[in-house]
């Protein structure tokens, strides 16, 4: 292996040239887990950042960061900068993935509240770090990743596969795209996006960025994510395509940003916008910053609708709660005999106490379905379609506020105390 690798990520046994790494797709996202100083923490691997974050982390977390010192960080958002930690030295591994010497910011507070909008603990994000000394091949939709030695790995002849440059700015990934908008009929533009693995949505676009890039006439305003420096907020739309060399993806959601997060965002001022995991999970993707480079070849998703959040809740994971189980027992003894009546077979009914998870409605999007029906911000969420909460997934709940138009939903909360019951139906805007 050469001398370059070992000076960050590397293969532990240098007789090895590939690690393949399970990882769970949760809301588009790929969380990979990582050991850092030892300690076993969920990460996303989001080839949109350069750096590697930690957030999340309690008093119970005995991460032993090494070499710290405060610094400041800016991020999208209409906040200020926010306070972190900058840690020199730690050693990270993935299963035979090593490096003794990572630089980590720590972040004090979850800004992005990425814990609550998947559903599990996120600790951190990593990318350019890890990316920038393999060939990266991930799988979306058998949710594997291949960590490839680029010094010894050997493309593989792919008559369906096509390669694109890629052009490295601040350790990040910027490709060329053709979008087409209907405020300038069927033509294409040419745009250079950031490739977004940490970015759920499929496209985000930079308003008047080119004068052809304005919102389509049917939008509406919605909460895009969130920023280091706080809620990102724009318009959700669509546009009639986007094209990739020679693949065409049809109506694809689009968001646009607002000018504050705009602002913060083009620190490239070439760059018009993101292609985010909508559309990366529709391909096997191969990232190769080696040889700056990335090869797309679609799977059976890449024709699958584009949907979003219909409802206007905004819906985050809150923890754990304590659920009352009940437990049906047979009266069998040991020896299959019954020690009641004759023909009869009774059950004793027992109860089991479990922490199952909790979610909570974390912001109502004005004029919404949730919001016309009076559902609130800080609803604690009991009940959707007759199915107790603790029992789904926040995947789950993704899949069920996006399903179809005019689907109803009936939403059992409970606010102060009271448990409350609401009815509506999801509403294409765009």
């Amino acid at each position: 292996m050469s001398t370059k690798a070992q000076k960050g990520f590397h293969f532990l046994d240098k007789s090895k040239n590939h690690q393949r790494v399970n990882f769970e797709l949760i809301n588009n996202l790929i969380v990979i887990p990582l050991k850092i100083n030892g300690k076993k923490l969920s990460f996303i691997l989001d080839s949109g950042v350069s750096k590697t974050i930690l957030f999340n982390i309690t008093k119970n977390d005995s991460i032993g960061l090494k070499n710290v010192k405060k610094v400041q960080l800016q991020g999208l958002g209409k906040g200020e900068s926010v306070d972190a930690l900058l840690s020199y030295k730690n050693s990270i591994s993935l299963k035979n993935i090593v490096n003794s010497n990572e630089t980590i910011y720590v972040i004090l507070q979850d800004h992005f509240d990425l814990s609550g909008k998947m559903g599990k603990t996120i600790h951190g994000i990593i990318g350019y770090n890890i990316l920038s000394h393999f060939i990266v091949k991930v799988n979306y939709k058998f949710k594997k990743i291949d960590f490839y030695n680029p010094d010894t790995y050997t493309y593989k002849k792919c008559r369906k596969c096509e390669v694109f440059p890629i052009q490295m700015y601040r350790r990040k990934p910027y490709i060329q795209a053709e979008v087409q908008l209907d405020t300038i009929g069927s033509e294409l533009t040419f745009v250079k996006l950031l490739v977004d693995s940490g970015g759920s949505d499929a496209i985000w676009l930079f308003e008047n960025t080119k004068k052809e890039i304005k919102t389509p006439k049917r939008f509406f305003n919605d909460i895009l994510g969130e920023g280091l420096s706080g809620a990102i907020y724009g318009n959700r739309s669509r546009i009639p395509k986007i094209k990739l060399g020679a693949f065409e993806i049809q109506n694809p959601t689009v968001s646009f940003l607002d000018s504050v997060s705009t602002k913060n965002a083009r620190s490239f001022q070439e760059r018009n916008g993101s292609i985010g995991a909508g559309i990366l999970r529709r391909f096997k993707v191969w990232f190769d910053y080696p040889n700056k480079k990335i090869m797309l070849k679609k799977n059976s998703w890449f024709s699958k609708g584009f949907n979003y959040n219909m409802t206007g809740l905004d819906v985050v994971y809150n923890g754990k709660q304590l659920v009352k189980e009940q437990v049906a027992v047979s009266n069998f003894d040991g020896y299959q005999r019954q020690s009641e009546k004759k023909n009869a077979i009774s059950f004793i009914t027992s109860f089991a106490y479990k922490f199952k998870s909790s979610y909570r409605i974390k912001n109502v999007i004005k004029n919404s379905p949730g919001d016309k029906v009076g559902l609130k911000k800080d609803d604690i969420i009991l009940k959707i379609n007759d199915k107790p909460a603790h029992e789904l997934t926040m995947n789950d709940i993704i899949l069920k506020f996006q399903e179809r138009d005019q689907k109803k939903i009936k939403i059992i909360v409970s606010r102060n105390g009271k448990k409350l019951q609401y009815e509506f139906r999801l509403e294409k805007k765009v």
